[in-house]
């Protein structure tokens, strides 16, 4: 073997002497050291089972390479298998949760369709129920202004338009004013929402009209002038009026499967029979269309008649409202979409008004803080009647703070209790 053997480093160990190699930590096997390549009997050399090469090549017929140290990969490299480093997998491109492309691809795709899907059917159901709106009434203009938005909500004893049997049904009779039966005062968007009964006897200033009870203003103005009365005595601007009659509360009890209401102590049958209640017992009661709309109008199971009546007209209009926004109910299409379609046609509201707008008084009314008008007297004597008195330095700083978006001051409103 001659110096210039150009494979004498591969199986010759280097001296300690040589500079260039004394500092090599790992010894390569000597030639004598190294297996020896007997290749199969006939197989002629070329790839045999000991690898590379055939008698003949290298010394002594062997692996002219010798035994080689195993491979280390180095630090933080990939283990085999992973994608992108051989084995299972490598080489393709994954996404979607670990699927390959094309079944990630497929999967975004459905998802995509079923997004839009329900984007424009629910863009679609808004825009159908939007424009049901009964929107008949027209806001007086006016030069008051106020903090928040204050909503006017109506509750009408009109009998037009309401059959005979559905009158005897709902315990109406054959008589009506078109009067307003319930009234009250909604104040949102400063804090927490303000809801406040105002007596359908308060005895006030009708413009153009003289004194009357304020439930006299929808019966000779309608809406408007109602709204107008409301703003001249109180001084908050009213921005949305609301306005519903006996059949078409009736009807939204429907549709959202009852009203749940529950009681303290057991309220009494009227004992006159006009209202058509039939008393409750202690506990919780989901009352129907029917049922409801007797509830709402009884006055004389109570001591304080109309006045404890306001209270339970609130506490219905909170449970109402609270039920049709419970999860039961908007997220099931066949209970939602009758209640929203009933509710959008039974109900009367300004020509301002969008469903937008009722979806946030849906939600104002679910917690409110709420209470009455102060009172001086329930029993003020008037020519028109048996009337109630305000009080009007409490109501007026009631209405103060609600104008200018502070919280109402301690001790003008005393709440609700039902029954």
């Amino acid at each position: 073997m001659s110096e210039n053997d150009p494979w004498k480093n591969w199986y010759q160990q280097p001296t300690p002497s040589d500079p260039a190699t004394a500092d090599q930590t790992v010894s390569m096997p000597q030639p004598s050291d190294r297996p020896t390549f007997q290749p199969t009997p006939g197989s002629g050399g070329g790839y045999g089972a000991g690898g590379y090469g055939g008698a003949g090549s290298g010394p002594a017929g062997g692996d002219p390479w010798g035994a080689q140290p195993p491979l280390v990969s180095p630090p933080g490299t990939p283990p085999i298998g992973a994608p992108g480093r051989g084995g299972r997998g490598s080489g393709r491109r994954w996404r979607f949760w670990g699927q390959p492309g094309r079944h990630g691809r497929r999967i975004a795709l459905i998802i995509g369709i079923v997004v839009v899907v329900l984007i424009a059917g629910t863009a679609g159901t808004y825009f159908w129920i939007n424009g049901k709106l009964n929107r008949t009434v027209t806001l007086p203009a006016t030069t008051v202004t106020s903090a928040g938005t204050n909503w006017l909500i109506a509750g009408s004893d009109q009998r037009t338009g309401i059959s005979r049997s559905d009158r005897a049904q709902l315990h109406l009779g054959a008589d009506g004013a078109d009067a307003s039966d319930s009234l009250m005062l909604l104040h949102m968007g400063t804090g927490k929402p303000v809801l406040i009964s105002i007596p359908r006897d308060s005895y006030v200033p009708i413009p153009g009209h003289g004194d009357n009870k304020i439930n006299a203003a929808l019966a000779i103005g309608g809406p408007t002038l109602l709204v107008q009365t409301v703003e001249s005595v109180t001084g908050l601007k009213i921005d949305h009026y609301m306005g519903i009659g006996f059949e078409g509360l009736a009807d939204v009890v429907g549709a959202v499967g009852g009203v749940t209401m529950c009681v303290k102590t057991a309220v009494p049958a009227d004992p006159t029979g006009d209202s058509g209640f039939k008393g409750l017992a202690a506990g919780c009661h989901n009352l129907n269309g029917t049922q409801a709309i007797a509830f709402v109008r009884d006055r004389h199971s109570f001591a304080t008649s109309d006045l404890q009546r306001i209270q339970d007209q609130r506490a219905f209009l909170s449970a109402l409202l609270s039920k049709a926004t419970s999860p039961g109910v908007y997220l099931n299409p066949f209970t939602a979409l009758p209640f929203a379609s009933t509710s959008a046609s039974a109900i009367a509201v300004d020509k301002g008004t969008s469903l937008w707008d009722l979806l946030q008084v849906a939600q104002a009314l679910r917690g409110p803080q709420t209470g009455t008008v102060p009172i001086a007297n329930a029993n003020y004597e008037t020519s028109a009647g048996d009337a109630v008195e305000w009080d009007r330095a409490q109501a007026l700083q009631l209405f103060n703070a609600l104008k200018a978006g502070q919280p109402v001051p301690a001790g003008l409103l005393s709440g609700t209790q039902v029954g």
